[in-house]
């Protein structure tokens, strides 16, 4: 294996992770050895938050209400998680949800769209164009101009190619994107596919069987399944890109980054040292990714806040 230069922390927060790797090869086993995980990794909720589960648009969502009163078109925050398009659910990535709401004050909303191969692609993104064109018109009313998409992994992906979708349609958008060591479609070639293709989390032969489930037979799966790939980037949000430096899509993001930038797009790279895929979860226990968190809090404050300053 290559040398990954991990801290301390790090890799005991890798340890910990892969513990809960099942030998089961069918995918209900890998799917209740990654809850298994989450649930590890999970803490309490901030008891001053209002969570429910409900049904919108034929998805199951959970609202995360802090407890200021909220407004129609109060700023808020559209999750949508990770997991390879095929693992997670509203409860993996509870820990982050909840966290945002509680810690900036908005609403978040998160989204448990169908998972491949069940449902291959375009299924999942379907499912969130649905629920973000249900969510401005039906019990919340958000304003597009105070809400921004989020997602890691699978979920920045689907966050890319929303705001791709969206933008094509002549549809509002949301105001800014946040794409945290997103999986974008990128070309197999990438010096990070190379680089980081044993690291420890996701490897580039990981990458490809999640592909390659999500995609199915899709012969041309085009740009909403690949954003990298879209001819025009111009007129997206503005964008906040945070990479893992020891992770094969680390490259997939930059390279997402340039393209905004240069299509005159506001985008933020965060280059994660030291960080691998799926280390969202080390919240509290790993310095460097609580130092990822302090660039993403800030990121959402200052865009859900300065959207509330413009509002009023």
């Amino acid at each position: 294996m290559a040398p990954y230069l991990l801290s301390e922390q790090m890799t005991a927060f890798i340890d910990k992770t892969v513990s809960f790797n099942s030998t089961e090869t069918s995918l209900t086993g890998l799917r209740q050895a990654y809850s298994a995980m989450c649930r590890a990794f999970t803490p309490p909720r901030p008891a001053d938050l209002y969570v429910v589960d409900f049904e919108l648009a034929g998805v199951r969502l959970r609202s995360y209400q802090p407890p200021a009163s909220l407004s129609d078109g109060s700023p808020c925050i559209v999750y949508l998680h990770g997991g390879g398009w095929v693992v997670g659910d509203l409860d993996s990535h509870d820990f982050i949800c909840a966290e945002m709401a509680s810690r900036l004050g908005v609403l978040v909303i998160a989204v448990d769209y169908r998972l491949a191969p069940e449902h291959p692609f375009p299924a999942a993104l379907d499912d969130c164009l649905a629920v973000w064109r249900a969510l401005r018109t039906g019990p919340f009313r958000l304003d597009p101009k105070r809400t921004l998409v989020a997602g890691d992994s699978a979920g920045g992906n689907l966050a890319a190619a929303l705001c791709l979708a969206l933008r094509d349609a002549g549809e509002p958008m949301p105001c800014a994107q946040v794409l945290i060591y997103p999986g974008l479609g990128g070309d197999p070639q990438l010096p990070s596919r190379r680089e980081c293709a044993d690291a420890p989390l996701l490897t580039s032969n990981d990458l490809d069987c999640y592909q390659a489930l999500y995609l199915g037979d899709t012969a041309r799966p085009g740009v909403y399944a690949k954003p990298l790939q879209a001819g025009n980037f111009r007129g997206l949000p503005s964008a906040l890109i945070a990479v893992a430096q020891f992770d094969p899509l680390r490259d997939d993001g930059v390279q997402y980054a340039e393209r905004l930038d240069n299509a005159g797009v506001a985008a933020t790279l965060y280059y994660g040292k030291g960080l691998v895929h799926g280390c969202l979860r080390g919240r509290g226990q790993v310095e460097e990714v609580d130092a990822l968190y302090e660039v993403l809090f800030n990121f959402l404050a200052e865009k859900t806040l300065t959207q509330q300053a413009h509002a009023h």
